[in-house]
């Protein structure tokens, strides 16, 4: 079944995604609306003038007297593709004094390959679920305890005890969402409503089709679309799944987790595997594109500040996590990127398109569909990685 983004619902709506979906989420989010080929460009964002204490009533000033205050200096934020407010950062840069230097990176392993290779100076990184448990087993992470920072009372409690990070003492909340498929009925040649109907190697919308540059998200599709489990460890299903894959690869246009927005509102493409947050931003200037919920099953992922081991200014890194966790402002981010958040009293400075969403809404009857995919076995990701190698050949 497909959802046409026509419908609102009341701000009541806002009420979670399916609470036993959040309390344990898992997978990525962010991208950029110009597919300019450059998955790490380096933007740094100009410093405002400074101010001596946060604006009044953004409730950063509220800190205990043990946390850090604003003192200038930088924070080296790496983060997904055009996935934070401009905007958003030049306000924290007036209100603290903090110049704010973006890197982007496409993927979660993108990132950790750049941090496992040293040489990276980052306070603050934005790692998906499963990445986060992956980090902290390897020792990336430093256990900064967010949940225990001024406005650590704002992350709403599903999002608290998650599987990846029990109690917040490694992340913090910031968006979440869902992986599934985006496509303008107008010319896809037909209706799709699943995982099988996106791989079909006879597909009308051959030549026109795109897919996120996502090892975890493509294969976790395909297995999907094979009768099997996410994560499984049977080899025959490997072997199905190449062979999807393979057969369906002379169909494919793109292979680029960047640019998505701008091809499927531009009609560049006309189906895509897509995040939620980057279809609500399409379909306002492609009214014709709808958001898909597989009838096989979707990824429910979240995305999470961090701090990796051998940042060099973990105290503004604090100040910018805690600022982030602050109603107001993590609703400005989320009225930019589209998607939904993880912390209490933001809805009242979301978009009222946004909470009547049904891509960032999920509706109920789709709810059971959406649920999380925690971190795979080391074996299962071998198999993952030697799939997704062989597809990109």
């Amino acid at each position: 079944m497909m959802v046409k983004l026509k419908t609102r619902r009341s701000l009541g709506g806002l009420v979670a995604i399916g609470l036993a979906g959040v309390l344990t989420l898992s997978a990525c989010g962010g991208e950029t609306t110009v597919d300019n080929g450059a998955a790490e460009e380096t933007t740094a964002v100009e410093a405002a003038p400074s101010e001596e204490t946060a604006a009044e009533g953004d409730g950063s000033e509220a800190a205990s007297s043990d946390f850090p205050a604003p003192n200038g200096g930088e924070l080296n934020l790496y983060n997904w593709t055009d996935y934070i407010s401009p905007d958003l950062l030049k306000r924290f840069e007036a209100e603290t004094g903090i110049t704010v230097n973006l890197d982007n990176f496409d993927s979660n392993e993108t990132m950790l390959s750049k941090l496992q290779a040293g040489g990276a100076n980052y306070d603050v990184v934005v790692p998906s679920d499963y990445m986060v448990a992956q980090m902290i087993d390897l020792g990336l992470l430093q256990e900064v305890d967010p949940a225990a920072f001024p406005n650590g009372s704002f992350i709403k409690p599903e999002f608290m005890d998650v599987y990846f990070d029990p109690g917040r003492k490694y992340s913090a909340p910031y968006m979440y969402g869902t992986t599934g498929i985006a496509y303008d009925p107008t010319k896809a040649g037909g209706e799709i409503d699943s995982w099988v109907d996106f791989f079909d190697a006879d597909s009308p919308a051959a030549g026109k089709i795109g897919t996120l540059n996502d090892q975890v998200e493509l294969v976790h599709a395909a297995l999907r679309a094979v009768g099997a489990e996410p994560c499984s460890v049977n080899r025959d299903d490997y072997v199905k799944v190449e062979k999807l894959l393979l057969d369906w690869k002379p169909n494919v246009a793109v292979i680029n987790s960047d640019g998505v927005i701008g091809r499927m509102a531009s009609g560049e493409q006309t189906v895509h595997m897509m995040w939620n947050g980057a279809f609500t931003r399409a379909q306002a200037d492609n009214a014709n594109l709808e958001y898909v919920y597989p009838s096989e099953g979707l990824n429910l992922w979240s995305d999470n500040f961090a701090v990796p081991v051998g940042a060099q200014n973990v105290d503004n890194a604090k100040i910018f996590i805690n600022w982030m966790m602050d109603p107001k402002n993590i609703g400005e981010a989320t009225n930019f990127v589209g998607y939904d958040n993880g912390i209490t009293g933001s809805g009242e400075f979301m978009l009222p398109e946004l909470s009547a969403s049904d891509a960032v809404i999920i509706p109920e009857e789709f709810k059971a569909l959406a649920a999380p995919v925690p971190g795979c076995s080391v074996e299962a990701i071998d198999l993952y990685d030697a799939v997704f190698t062989s597809f990109k050949k």
